[in-house]
């Protein structure tokens, strides 16, 4: 009897054991993790297009490493620059709360990494999901040197759509056969535009429709009736793009890591620097199809008129008669390259899922024009002066083309108190009111060159209406806004109205973004609310625009205390 009690008393603190260590381990694993990393910045022979030259990579990879990581966690990257050019690392999307310095724009927020140094990168994730990236922001290094940031939700806390099992990370980029800090060079040197890409790319692969790729075109296998979700990112330098997959709907659910109200389409139209979540599913005749992209040109300029496949390939597709190959994969229908209303189409149709909070009092109502414009030369027959009719290229927010500073970042200037690095004296409005979009005064064209900051107090409501110009050409320029969102409450062609536009606003339940587009030769309105502390740059994403100087940054003052103050920067952070 006493033999029966012991062992039933035994049973029962094994079973009291065994229910403490499963809770312990639930609680312990719903906790945020820190993940820590090695990011070697390094040159490596990549063969594309049949000729092999060596790439900047980090670790070796090209794409560099997909992070994957739930909200609320931490991320330790220590990056080690072996290479031989300068370069710091930016985290796209991430908010960055209080803590600018690990932002990564090179001399806004930070010295860049010198080659044979290194710096960690520490930040937090907070109250973020879904598809995010990072790359380099240091010239042009981020035409090699990108990767996707994925983000899920906290354990416990569900997904805004049915989670598929697969997801698939699609990075588009862009592929020039020479050294792409040496096409940055030459436009540098001349004054011209640089030259346009020699191809495009789905996970650092051209596809089959260009020299020498066919063999490492991408393939992704599915399952007959599988659904799958595709984390689209467009890591191009300088191109919007058309996306497609023969055949197959699109359900769109997210942008730039904020969830959609879902909608099907049978293309996306996707900017440089923004990301998409798709659900595809696989309801179609067992075969081959193929995924591809090619270019979205909204302005009167060059471009790369290549296009980029990857395919979307059944398990159960028959294979030909001929040796087990398998058959000619079906081709999508992509918009013309310059069909701009396929483009406003597609943007015009998102929408948040609910009710969101849009600031309705506006603190600081700001009108950005954003275009191109040209430097006059004293010598137009100067080999340093090939841009239209001996200039050299420009582009300009309100008429100031933002110049890097030299001696120091930005952010360490301000933190340090240094003086003569910037002035915030930036033109809430353009200097001159002009027809922005009609035939604009060639006295118009060439603007000033300088380091000007707006300043924002904390929590302050902002508007910003982008204005397109004529001046060279519209374009539809994709802004992004570094350590911050922002809803985009309306568009449309032509010139701003500030007395009858609002009223079509969409105050309810607009798209939340960090990158957005204004249409060509229109405009396209944003609010969000200062809340982050630092200096925080605003750019075109198109790089070869960045580099002219379509640029300009917020300086947003601390609030109160220190949850409302920009925490001191590290011990390792680079000196210039």
């Amino acid at each position: 009897m006493e033999t029966h009690n012991l062992t039933v008393k035994q049973l029962y603190c094994c079973l009291l054991l065994s229910i403490f260590v499963i809770i312990s381990f639930q609680a312990s694993s719903s906790e945020p993790e820190t993940h820590y990393h090695e990011f070697v910045i390094q040159a490596k022979p990549v063969r594309r297009l049949c000729r092999t030259h060596n790439t900047i990579t980090v670790n070796g990879l090209f794409p560099g490493p997909t992070l994957e990581v739930r909200d609320g966690d931490t991320l330790v990257i220590k990056a080690i620059n072996n290479a031989r050019y300068n370069v710091t690392l930016h985290w796209h999307g991430v908010r960055q709360l209080r803590n600018p310095w690990a932002d990564g724009p090179d001399r806004v927020t930070q010295c860049p990494i010198q080659p044979g140094r290194s710096y960690t990168y520490r930040f937090t994730i907070e109250n973020q999901e879904g598809t995010l990236w990072w790359h380099a922001h240091s010239r042009w290094l981020r035409a090699t040197v990108y990767g996707a940031l994925i983000i899920h939700p906290k354990l416990g806390s569900p997904y805004s759509f049915p989670m598929p099992i697969r997801e698939i990370p699609i990075l588009l980029g862009e592929w020039w056969v020479r050294n792409p800090m040496d096409v940055l060079r030459l436009a540098d040197f001349t004054g011209a535009a640089p030259n346009v890409s020699d191809a495009y790319t789905i996970n650092g692969q051209p596809g089959d429709l260009y020299r020498c790729s066919k063999q490492e075109t991408v393939r992704f296998p599915v399952d007959p009736g599988e659904t799958i979700l595709l984390r689209v990112i467009n890591s191009a330098m300088n191109q919007e793009l058309f996306f497609a997959v023969a055949n197959h709907i699109l359900t769109v659910v997210a942008v730039d890591a904020a969830c959609t109200m879902p909608f099907a389409t049978s293309f996306i139209m996707i900017a440089p620097g923004q990301t998409t979540n798709v659900l595809l599913t696989a309801d179609q005749t067992p075969g081959h199809y193929y995924m591809a992209a090619h270019a979205y040109n909204s302005a009167n300029a060059p471009f790369d008129n290549t296009t980029t496949t990857a395919i979307l390939e059944y398990k159960s597709a028959p294979c030909n008669a001929n040796k087990g190959k398998s058959s000619t994969p079906i081709f999508p229908q992509l918009p013309g390259f310059n069909d701009t209303n396929s483009a406003i189409a597609f943007t015009s149709s998102l929408r948040s899922p609910s009710k969101v909070n849009v600031p309705l009092q506006i603190d600081e109502n700001l009108f950005f024009t954003v275009g191109f414009g040209l430097i006059n030369c004293t010598n137009p027959n100067s080999p340093r002066c090939q841009g239209p009719n001996g200039t050299r290229f420009a582009a300009s927010i309100n008429n100031v083309s933002f110049v890097l500073p030299t001696r120091n970042s930005l952010m360490q200037a301000y933190y340090q108190g240094q003086p003569g690095v910037f002035t915030t004296d930036f033109p809430p409005v353009p200097p001159v009111k002009f027809d922005y979009t009609g035939n604009v005064s060639r006295g118009l064209w060439q603007p000033v060159k300088a380091t000007k900051l707006y300043k924002l107090k904390f929590g302050a409501k902002v508007q910003i209406v982008f204005q397109d110009t004529s001046t060279v050409t519209v374009e539809d320029h994709p802004m992004h806004l570094h350590g911050h969102n922002f809803a985009v409450v309306g568009s449309g062609f032509g010139n701003f109205n500030p007395q009858t536009d609002p009223a079509k606003f969409n105050l309810i339940n607009p798209p939340y973004r960090n990158t957005i587009g204004n249409p060509p030769g229109g405009w396209v309105a944003i609010r969000f609310v200062a809340d982050n502390p630092g200096i925080w740059l605003l750019h075109c994403h198109l790089d070869s625009h960045l580099n002219w100087g379509l640029a300009m940054a917020f300086l947003v003052e601390n609030g109160v205390g220190n949850l409302q103050s920009v925490q001191p920067p590290p011990l390792d952070l680079p000196q210039c």
